[in-house]
């Protein structure tokens, strides 16, 4: 039988797999710092999370006190808010973002910064050169074609392209991950009605049940919170939030529909957790009817493009982040950025109102390919690190850091695990990154 050539399409210095917080980051990053860099995306936009599944807040944390990164997720922020992308949300001075408008904020980053992207293309493998990795192997309409670059950045959140080169990952019992979510959005909603009820009935933290409640503070546990609990016709308990509303009265974001044991590395489970994510929608959708004021006449305005997921692999790397780093201000001489003290997951809540942060360490994005980093919710970590690092304001700070990293190793001629890293922080603080 007559062997297959695969055609390569195209050619750069740097490869971004994946187009949302962190591969947006990754890419600008890159290309900021004279990358020639190209961003391949398996949708129709980017934006991720985000702009996909309808996740709108990439940093609603900030209750007075927080010490918060500053980079290219900032400068999202603040570009969508001039652009009236954005609603205040409701309890703090965070932003919510419109899911729609910020997939043409990206196409403009995308395109002012002479990135060149492919949407609809999805990476199936990799091309290696022993440990090197030296491009990937795509799937789309086109067919199969090749991209071959010099450096290559994952940011799929499953840590694919990692998987696809042969290396380390840790992936949890399925029935420990994070559940996964159908945010949804709803129209007919009396946004006044609405908000004189959570005005009439507040909630806090401390409302979020005793699960949630590990490491809040008093003072933190009184803040108040977009909370809502309900129960649907069957008595079956529904747990979550809202964030924004417009003056239309459209919800959106609500995130109320969670699911748990679903391998969402595997195609089979995706497709079981789709079908089962619309299915409680419609009920969490009549328990907002029957329960609470001013969605009484409320209508399903969509689903998210697709589910929303929290935990897959992550990626062993040349440093593997630890709840001690997180819960005890770790500093790292290869910083690329700051986060705050801010856990959110497996049951633990943690809010920086202390004006306290950690270090992200450049270590924790190298994993065993060469030539190949990996940013966003899949670089190296324990669980409990994992619940900080995956929020998607982190994520813009590994993609950046990411992106300078595989571009100034390009223009130094020195692969991405013997990187410079103070020519990196360099790169960093012009493109007004704080490191420490």
């Amino acid at each position: 039988m007559e062997r297959k050539r695969t055609a390569i399409v195209d050619s750069c210095d740097v490869l971004v797999v994946g187009g949302g917080p962190a591969g947006l980051s990754a890419a600008l990053g890159a290309s900021r710092a004279g990358a020639d860099t190209i961003v391949v995306e398996r949708f129709g936009c980017f934006g991720g999370v985000i702009t996909t599944v309808g996740m709108e807040t990439m940093g609603w944390y900030r209750y007075e006190g927080t010490t918060d990164s500053e980079g290219i997720g900032r400068e999202m922020e603040a570009l969508a808010r001039r652009l009236g992308g954005t609603t205040k949300f409701p309890y703090n001075d965070s932003d919510c973002l419109d899911a729609e408008q910020f997939k043409l904020i990206a196409d403009g980053l995308v395109e002012q910064n002479g990135i060149r992207p492919y949407l609809h293309t999805w990476v199936v493998d990799v091309i290696k050169d022993g440990n090197k990795i030296k491009g990937v192997i795509t799937e789309s309409k086109s067919g199969r074609q090749a991209i071959v670059a010099k450096r290559v950045i994952d940011c799929t959140g499953d840590a694919d392209v990692a998987n696809f080169c042969g290396d380390r990952f840790t992936f949890m019992n399925t029935n420990d991950h994070m559940g996964c979510t159908t945010v949804f959005n709803v129209a007919g909603v009396d946004k006044e009605k609405f908000l004189r009820h959570t005005h009439d009935q507040p909630k806090t933290y401390a409302d979020w049940g005793g699960s949630w409640t590990q490491h809040i503070d008093e003072k933190d546990a009184g803040l108040g919170s977009p909370f809502l609990s309900l129960q649907s016709a069957s008595g079956e308990d529904i747990e979550g939030s809202w964030s924004s509303l417009s003056a239309a009265g459209e919800a959106t974001n609500l995130n109320l529909v969670h699911m748990k044991g679903y391998d969402c590395t595997n195609a089979q489970d995706l497709t079981k957790a789709e079908m089962e994510g619309r299915k409680k929608t419609m009920k969490a959708l009549d328990a907002l009817r029957s329960s609470v004021e001013g969605f009484e006449n409320a209508k399903l305005r969509n689903y998210g493009m697709t589910v929303g997921v929290r935990d897959t692999r992550k990626i062993v790397g040349r440093y593997n982040l630890t709840k001690e780093d997180v819960f005890n201000e770790a500093r790292f001489e290869d910083s690329i950025g700051i986060f705050p003290e801010f856990i959110d997951g497996y049951s633990i809540l943690v809010l920086p109102t202390s004006g306290r942060y950690f270090h992200v360490p450049y270590g924790a994005l190298v994993p065993d390919t060469d030539n190949l980093l990996v940013a966003g919710r899949c670089c190296a970590g324990d669980h409990v690190s994992h619940a900080s690092t995956r929020n998607m304001m982190c994520c813009t700070v590994t993609g950046q850091g990411a992106g300078v990293a595989a571009a100034v190793s390009i223009h130094h001629n020195q692969s991405t695990q013997e990187v410079d890293i103070k020519l990196v922080q360099e790169e960093l603080r012009r493109q007004n990154v704080r490191i420490h």
